[in-house]
């Protein structure tokens, strides 16, 4: 399996079928676990795999939600216009949700720390922002964050990123996460002065839910192919 890819509609495009081929069935789920590949191009961020149907609106608005840092669901539903629903299990009684990653990368102000380490230390090995916290998990109840950790170093003069995950659900989780992490990747290149180089995925888990199975029809896939 080739573990580089242009950009991530290529990514998603190809895992698809790796993982409906050979992945095991793991809890309603095909499933691979300890997936990796590298992004080249994380700005290409669009997901235009016909039977996929992404929705870029959709993910522009949960990337302005985490830009927020408010991990209260309904400031999703007033950029988005609905709250979907999806989120609305996940919230607390307060409303609130633990995988709002802008919510998760601004406490203890660590996104503004990380930046500073990649100003003043391009070699640093500690630009780690945490985001799952074993520590917690007692605040798990409803919502457990799938990523556990975003990483930047500083490579031949361009900021690389690496994402790692618990669990990465192929069809939802990577499409839009990848969205919103590679806008992040962009963020801190210009808030660095670094240019933006690639994105480096992990997942230990990368499934495709059953009822996500099955979707790319031969005629679909050679429309993607040819399109």
């Amino acid at each position: 399996m080739s573990n580089i890819y242009r950009t991530a509609d290529k990514a998603f495009y190809h895992l698809y079928d790796v993982i409906s081929d050979n992945g095991i069935d793991y809890d309603k789920t095909k499933a691979l676990f300890n997936i990796g590949f590298y992004i080249k191009e994380p700005w290409n961020n669009k997901i235009e795999t016909s039977f996929r149907e992404w929705k870029e609106d959709y993910a522009k608005a949960e990337w302005q939600w985490y830009l927020t840092g408010d991990p209260k669901v309904e400031r999703l539903g007033k950029i988005y216009g609905i709250i979907p629903k999806i989120w609305e299990r996940m919230a607390d009684v307060d409303g609130n949700v633990n995988s709002n990653y802008g919510y998760q990368w601004d406490r203890n102000c660590q996104l503004d720390r990380v930046i500073a380490m990649l100003k003043h230390a391009p070699d640093t090995r500690q630009a780690v922002i945490s985001i799952y916290d074993g520590k917690e998990m007692m605040k798990y109840r409803h919502d457990t964050p799938c990523t556990t950790a975003i990483q930047f170093s500083v490579i031949n003069d361009k900021l690389e990123m690496c994402i790692t995950m618990r669990s990465n659900d192929l069809w939802f989780g990577f499409c839009n996460d990848q969205y919103c992490f590679s806008e992040l990747h962009k963020l801190v290149s210009g808030w660095t002065g670094y240019e933006q180089g690639g994105y480096y995925h992990f997942a230990h888990n990368m499934h495709i839910y059953n009822q996500q199975l099955g979707k790319n029809s031969l005629l679909q896939k050679k429309a993607d192919y040819y399109g």
